[in-house]
């Protein structure tokens, strides 16, 4: 048996955003081991946003940044399956990351963003930011298309 305390589980609840249930067996399936149990709750995350990739998505959000000297902008659009989830805090806070992230790389394409480094976490590629939020809210997510303004150009 696993040698790991409620405490431990409403932690790993806190930092992932996943289930009770499911913070309890990824513990006890890696034996206890706090940072082993985060990426048991990451990798199945991403199964569950992979089960979801053909659904289709007709609501969204269109998330905005202005960098702090106010001369390089953008609009990133995020389309759900939902009304519901284009209205959650966790979805618009990750397309405005998304956003930033436009500003900060200067992707060209969405394929490109996607393939990025997170400026947030650079352990993690955009698409697994974007995968992981999925897995964890039950919807599909599709990074539509993106613009970015510069002064001058």
């Amino acid at each position: 048996m696993a040698s790991f305390t409620a405490a431990d589980v409403k932690k790993l609840r806190e930092e992932t955003g996943a289930g009770m249930m499911d913070c309890k067996k990824a513990l006890d399936s890696a034996e206890g081991d706090f940072e082993a149990a985060k990426e048991l709750v990451r990798q199945k995350g991403l199964a569950r946003a992979e089960k979801k990739a053909d659904r289709e998505t007709k609501e969204g959000y269109i998330a905005s940044y202005v960098h702090s000297t106010g001369k390089t902008a953008a609009l990133v659009e995020v389309l759900c399956e939902t009304d519901f989830v284009a209205r959650n805090d966790e979805f618009q806070d990750m397309a405005k990351g998304l956003a930033m992230q436009v500003v900060a790389m200067s992707p060209e394409t969405v394929e490109e963003l996607l393939a990025q480094d997170y400026i947030k976490d650079p352990s993690m590629s955009v698409e697994d930011v974007v995968k992981g939020l999925s897995g964890k809210i039950g919807e599909k997510f599709v990074v539509s298309r993106f613009v970015k303004y510069v002064v001058g150009e």
